[in-house]
């Protein structure tokens, strides 16, 4: 009798635990769950350890060779993206240049740097354009922002430019500002010299210089560079003007070749 009330209590209570737990407020039974959850995590996590272990295993190289395929993705996306970068800044180069072609009286061609000289890094540069571009020698060389240099020998397909840091260079130029008029030459230490100017010029650090109407050999207002330093020559001497290109020689990359 006792054995069938028992089994009777237990059959009710189970209804009773279930719906307590479904239809009273989860408040009630949040102290009671987090006591079992926290007594049972130790010995759960314990027994299901070597089953995430044995997961892991089956699952590593499936893993392995999905990171093996992303890892070249990433590559594959960074190799494009340089490239993009690289095409973006041509295409900035190349507009200044045709920029500088439009506003300029004479016509041009454009061309590509294709060789340095190793020992004279700043002062020749080979060009992709010759005798059958109707390059000439003496012609003046230049990119979107002043002036490179002039063609110095011609080929059929090639020619070699001396640029205006070579000591052999000069072209008779002025200060924008003033209108003061002497001659622009390179020198070995790879910057310019202004000279030939009277004692009293009127010449400041910072005046920018440009091509002279009086220069025979290139077009007048290109822009050739900055005053960056004044030195002394000497008692009775007049003064030199130290021009700091407006080209960064090193890193011309493509060139405009004015036909005269």
């Amino acid at each position: 009798m006792f054995d069938r009330n028992l089994k009777s209590l237990i059959y009710l209570g189970i209804p009773l635990i279930a719906f307590l737990f479904l239809f009273l407020a989860p408040s009630t039974f949040a102290p009671v769950k987090s006591t079992v959850v926290e007594k049972t995590s130790g010995p759960m996590q314990f027994i299901f350890f070597p089953f995430k272990e044995f997961k892991k295993l089956l699952t590593y190289h499936r893993t392995y060779d999905e990171y093996l395929a992303l890892a070249k993705d990433v590559q594959t996306l960074k190799a494009r993206l340089v490239g993009l970068e690289e095409v973006m800044r041509e295409n900035t180069r190349l507009e200044q240049l045709l920029a500088l072609k439009r506003q300029s009286l004479y016509s041009g061609i454009v061309a590509n740097v294709i060789g340095r000289d190793p020992s004279n890094w700043n002062s020749t540069i080979l060009i992709d354009r010759g005798i059958e571009d109707e390059v000439a020698v003496g012609m003046p060389v230049v990119s979107g922002l002043g002036i490179v240099g002039k063609v110095a020998e011609v080929s059929r397909h090639h020619s070699k430019v001396i640029m205006l840091t070579d000591p052999s260079f000069s072209v008779i130029a002025l200060a924008q500002r003033s209108r003061e008029v002497g001659l622009v030459s390179g020198t070995l230490q790879g910057i310019c010299r202004m000279r030939y100017l009277a004692d009293e010029a009127d010449i400041e650090v910072g005046d920018q210089v440009i091509t002279s109407k009086l220069s025979s050999s290139f077009p007048e207002g290109l822009v050739i560079g900055q005053i960056t330093a004044v030195q002394s020559a000497g008692k009775g001497l007049a003064p030199e003007y130290i021009v700091t290109p407006s080209v960064t020689l090193s890193q011309i990359e493509e060139v405009l070749v004015i036909h005269k």
